[in-house]
């Protein structure tokens, strides 16, 4: 199969970047792929030069061809046109003058106006809402300008996700039963297959965080009695970071501790932060390859969301072996088994609730060795080779359900 991908960016430190990198990966390698990936920027994941594809036979071994598309500095609506045009104009010119002839093109979320599949993460017909919720709180609001491009970036996306996801001949694929359920509620797609994210197993274990938790804990200057939290992820406010900071302020009295991962507004959350008089308990940090450094630090992964298409680190901690506590908005919720190998929060931001099951969480360290190694267990079962082959499957079939459409 000569498979064409479209996504801005592949990388392995975010999450919907990371499960595209773990599909194509496996595509080319153990179904022989052919895929020609059309992005602006591309990190840890093996490919070739698209000019090479010429004189390859890689439908033998699978490859993976990589084809710049230009990237153009500006607001992020004046950059996402600029994406959607430049990709679909390079993939018509290779396509019409230099030869290039694909089975199918597959996008991860909406990158191009022509997709044959796309596999659905966020929604952001779910986002423009809760943006809109935002404005109750006072520490999440922006400037005037910044609220006015975020109103207008929403706009187009919700726009071109009513002309994608509602036209039939385009297969959706969900990565959770929430966002399957969202296609259904937006756009009256029942036709939905759902397709969960998975963990590498082979890194993210228990041995391998317990090996580096004592250096990566010293690194961080963090006591042995501190009870450390973490959350990972770019949209503090939707992810529940606010619930977290007002959950720390019912605690404290107890040693605890929280880390922050990801690229967000940090001047208007630390500032919260600081009108709690948490600024001290508090560690701001950036996204990086080795995600398992994290886990290794801390004792509870914690991401109260309010919306998630899925919430891939919240299954790397569990494969970790590390206590989670999520929410029912979550689709990595479909994973877990509350009270068993791990928490889920009916109502997102019940302060006294989270405050509750942390406060338990460091009280009992019985429960937490329960919790996390069930954890462990349920994530041996959600693995990418496991994902990877439910969507090649999809793929396969497509063509016959294509010509079955036609007709």
């Amino acid at each position: 199969m000569r498979l064409a991908v479209v996504s801005p960016f592949v990388d392995r430190r975010h999450g919907t970047e990371r499960a595209l990198a773990e599909l194509l990966e496996r595509f080319a390698r153990d179904y022989g792929c052919e895929i020609h990936l059309y992005s602006q920027r591309v990190e840890d994941l093996q490919v070739s030069d698209h000019r090479s594809a010429q004189s390859a036979r890689s439908t033998e071994s699978g490859s993976i061809f990589w084809h710049k598309i230009p990237s153009i500095p500006g607001p992020h609506v004046a950059q996402f046109l600029a994406w959607m045009f430049l990709n679909g104009f390079l993939r018509w010119w290779h396509t019409t003058f230099g030869g290039a002839s694909y089975d199918l093109v597959l996008s991860p979320g909406i990158n191009c106006l022509h997709p044959d599949v796309v596999i659905v993460h966020a929604l952001f017909h779910r986002l423009k809402e809760l943006a809109r919720e935002g404005n109750e709180d006072a520490s999440g609001q922006a400037g005037l300008f910044r609220r006015l491009h975020r109103q207008a970036y929403y706009g187009l996306l919700t726009a071109l996700e009513r002309r994608i996801y509602t036209d039939p001949r385009i297969t959706l694929a969900a990565v959770s039963k929430r966002t399957a359920g969202l296609l259904k509620d937006y756009f009256h797609r029942e036709d939905v297959c759902v397709i969960s994210n998975g963990v590498d197993i082979g890194h993210f274990s228990v041995a391998a965080r317990l090996g580096r938790r004592a250096e990566a804990r010293k690194r961080r200057s963090f006591r042995d009695e501190d009870f450390v939290l973490l959350l990972i992820g770019n949209d503090w406010r939707v992810k529940g970071l606010l619930t977290v900071l007002e959950a720390m302020t019912a605690l404290s009295g107890l040693p605890i501790r929280l880390v922050v991962v990801g690229n967000d507004d940090l001047e208007s959350f630390g500032a919260r932060a600081l009108q709690l008089g948490l600024q001290d308990l508090c560690r701001w940090e950036h996204t990086k390859l080795d995600v398992l450094d994290f886990y290794a630090a801390t004792d509870v992964y914690v991401s109260p969301s309010r919306e998630d298409s899925f919430g891939l680190p919240v299954a790397e901690a569990m494969a970790c072996g590390l206590p989670v506590i999520s929410s029912v908005f979550a689709g990595v919720a479909d994973i877990i088994h509350d009270g068993i190998d791990g928490f889920l929060l009916q109502e997102p931001r019940d302060i006294q609730a989270l405050a509750r099951l942390i406060k338990l969480l460091y009280s009992e360290s019985d429960l937490r060795s329960r919790i996390g190694d069930a954890a462990a267990r349920t994530a041996l079962q959600w693995t990418w080779d496991r994902s990877a082959e439910a969507v090649w499957k999809l793929l396969t079939d497509l063509p016959v359900r294509k010509h079955a459409f036609r007709t």
